[in-house]
C-alpha cells in the first residue's frame, strides 16, 4: 500500500505552514463587564478548549489552582498573572493572549472590571474590532456593564457580543436570559451596534467552544463559532489612504524615506498623494521594507515610503490619497473619556497627541456630560475620573483628522498632562466646530518682501487649500505661524510697534507690513 506521507523537504513543509498561518485573518477582541462577571475565566476556557495552552502553562496553572475552589483548573489564572491579581481574585492590568484555530487567529485583551480601572478597559478596547461584554446572569446589568457597553459603542467597535455568563447558577433558565436581552436592547436604544447575545457558563464550558445540551432552547452558534465567522478588517482596508509619518529615514545621500504604519486604505508606487498640512502634491516612488520593496501596502503594514519629489516632511505630517481629503482645524469637538484622578478643568492646558503629531491644546468647554445609567445629557464644568463628555478643544497647531466614526486611527487622540506626563484622557473626534474665539481665531502667516516683514492675517475658519507640486513653498513664505505662544508674542510685539491687528475670527483679512 502506497504511503500518503508528504515527500516535501522539512523546510518546505515549514514554509508552507508559515504561509498558511499568514493567510489567516486576525481578529482582535477584548472582554468587558463588571467585577466578577467571569471575564478571565471565559478567556481561560477559550484557550483551554481550543488547545491554545502550552503544557508547561497548564501544569503551572493546575498547581496554582489548588485550594481556590474553582475546580481542578482555575481558568482565570491563565490571564491573571500578577501577584496582586491572584491574591485578590481580580484583574488589574490588561493581559493579552494569542491563540489560533484552523479558521482564524485571535488576540484577546482581558480588561479589568473595577470602575477605577476603566482606563485599562479603554486601552484594551481601543485596538479591538469586537468586544465581549459579560453579564452575570444572577445580577443582570450593573452600572459598570452599562459603562463598558457604552464605551465599546463609543470606540466604534463594529461587533459586540453580550455573553450572559453563569447560566449554570440560575438553572439554565431561559427567562433569565431573555430578561437580560430585553434590558440590554433597551439600554442600547438607537445605537448602530446590533449585539449578538449568547448564554454561556465559562466555568462549565457551556456554549463557549461547543454547544450546550443544558440549553436546548438556544439554537444560535456558540461563542467560538461566532468569533470564527464574524467579518473583520473591512473598515480600515476600504477607508481612504492615511499614512502618519513617524520618522524620516535618511541612511545616505541617495535615499530619503518616510517611515510609519498605514493607518487605512492602500497605496502602490505611482499613486498620487498629498502631504498635510503643507498641501504639497507628489507621487509614491517606492514602498520599502526590511525584506525589500513591495508592490502594494495596506492598512496596518509598517513601511517606508519614498516620494518622487523633494518635499519638506517631518514627524507628525500625514501623507494621504487624493480622493477623499481629511479635515483640518484648530477647533475640534470630541467625545472625551476622562482617565485621571485629578478632575478636568475648563481652560486647562494639555498636550494633545493625534497619530504621530503632538501639540498643546486648551479645554475650551464641556458641552455636556453623559449619564452612564440613563445616557441623558447633563451640564457640568468639570469631569471626574471615568466620566464621559462631549467637549470643545482648541489646539495650537491644526489637527489633520477624520471623524472617528469613519477612521478610528486619524479620529482619535489622547490628552497628556504636561506637568506629570500622565495620560489624562482619551478622545474621539466628532468634527470641527466654529470656535468664534478671540485672540487666536485668526491664522497668521509671514514672509519677507523687499526687506520688510509682512504679516498676513487669514481667517482660520476658511479651512486649508491643497497646493500643487509646482507651487512655491518657498523660503520667502508665506509660512504659517501655528503656535499659540508665538501668536501671543507676535501680537504683543505688534502692539508695542503701534500696529493694531484685529482679534476676532470675522475680522477683515489683510497684510500688515512692519
Amino acid at each position: 500500500m502506497a504511503s500518503t506521507t508528504s515527500t516535501l523537504p522539512e523546510s518546505d513543509l515549514f514554509e508552507s505552514f508559515l504561509q498558511a498561518e499568514k493567510a489567516k485573518d486576525l481578529l482582535r477582541l477584548s472582554t468587558a463587564g463588571s467585577v466578577d462577571d467571569g471575564k478571565s475565566t471565559l478567556i481561560g476556557r477559550l484557550l483551554y478548549d481550543s488547545r491554545g495552552i502550552y503544557e508547561d502553562q497548564l501544569e503551572a496553572v493546575t498547581k496554582a489552582s489548588v485550594g481556590r475552589n474553582a475546580g481542578a483548573i482555575d481558568f482565570s489564572l491563565l490571564t491573571d498573572g500578577l501577584r496582586a491579581e491572584r491574591e485578590q481574585g481580580i484583574t488589574i492590568d490588561v493581559a493579552y493572549r494569542y491563540f489560533a484555530t484552523p479558521k482564524r487567529k485571535f488576540i484577546i485583551a482581558d480588561t479589568p472590571g473595577h470602575e477605577q480601572y476603566t482606563r485599562n478597559m479603554v486601552t484594551g478596547a481601543s485596538t479591538a474590532e469586537l468586544a465581549i461584554v459579560l453579564v452575570d446572569a444572577r445580577n443582570g446589568m450593573l452600572p459598570q456593564s452599562r459603562r463598558h457597553a457604552y464605551i465599546a459603542s463609543l470606540l466604534g467597535l463594529p461587533n459586540l457580543v453580550v455573553a450572559v455568563n453563569k447560566m449554570d447558577l440560575v438553572g439554565y433558565d431561559q427567562s433569565v436570559f431573555d430578561s437580560i436581552v430585553r434590558d440590554f436592547r433597551q439600554f442600547l436604544g438607537e445605537s448602530r451596534i446590533e449585539p449578538y447575545f449568547v448564554p454561556i457558563s465559562a466555568l462549565a464550558g457551556d456554549n463557549v467552544v461547543s454547544s450546550s445540551s443544558n440549553m436546548p432552547w438556544f439554537d444560535g452558534p456558540n461563542l467560538l463559532e461566532y468569533l470564527e465567522n464574524v467579518p473583520v478588517g473591512g473598515r480600515t482596508r476600504h477607508a481612504p489612504f492615511r499614512f502618519p509619518v513617524q520618522r524620516v529615514v535618511r541612511p545616505n545621500q541617495d535615499f530619503r524615506g518616510y517611515a510609519g504604519t498605514v493607518a487605512s486604505g492602500e497605496i502602490q508606487p505611482g499613486d498620487p498623494v498629498i502631504v498635510l498640512p503643507s498641501g504639497r502634491r507628489t507621487t509614491v516612488q517606492s514602498i520599502t521594507t526590511f525584506d525589500g520593496d513591495l508592490p502594494r501596502a495596506a492598512a496596518s503594514e509598517a513601511v517606508t515610503l519614498s516620494l518622487a519629489d523633494e518635499v519638506d516632511i517631518i514627524r507628525g505630517d500625514v501623507i494621504i490619497g487624493v480622493d477623499e481629503l481629511p479635515q483640518q482645524s484648530h477647533a475640534i469637538e470630541a467625545t472625551l473619556v476622562w482617565l485621571n484622578a485629578a478632575p478636568a478643568q475648563l481652560g486647562a492646558r494639555y498636550r494633545i497627541k493625534s497619530g504621530t503629531r503632538q501639540s498643546t491644546c486648551t479645554l475650551n468647554s464641556i458641552e455636556y456630560r453623559i449619564n452612564i445609567n440613563t445616557l441623558a445629557h447633563e451640564s457640568t464644568r468639570a469631569l471626574e475620573m471615568n466620566e464621559i463628555a462631549v467637549v470643545h478643544i482648541e489646539t495650537a497647531r491644526p489637527l489633520v483628522f477624520d471623524p472617528y466614526d469613519t477612521n478610528r486611527t486619524t479620529g482619535s487622540f489622547i490628552l497628556i498632562d504636561p506637568a506629570t506626563n500622565a495620560t489624562v484622557a482619551a478622545g474621539l473626534i466628532r468634527g470641527s466646530y466654529d470656535e468664534g474665539r478671540s485672540g487666536h481665531s485668526a491664522q497668521f502667516e509671514w514672509r519677507i518682501e523687499d526687506g520688510s516683514l509682512v504679516v498676513s492675517l487669514r481667517n482660520s475658519n476658511a479651512g486649508f487649500s491643497v497646493a500643487s507640486s509646482e507651487d512655491s513653498g518657498a523660503e520667502n513664505g508665506p509660512l504659517a505661524i501655528e503656535d499659540i505662544e508665538a501668536v501671543d508674542a507676535l501680537q504683543h510685539l505688534l502692539r508695542r510697534l503701534r500696529i493694531s491687528l484685529p482679534d476676532r475670527a470675522d475680522s477683515e483679512e489683510g497684510d500688515y507690513t512692519i
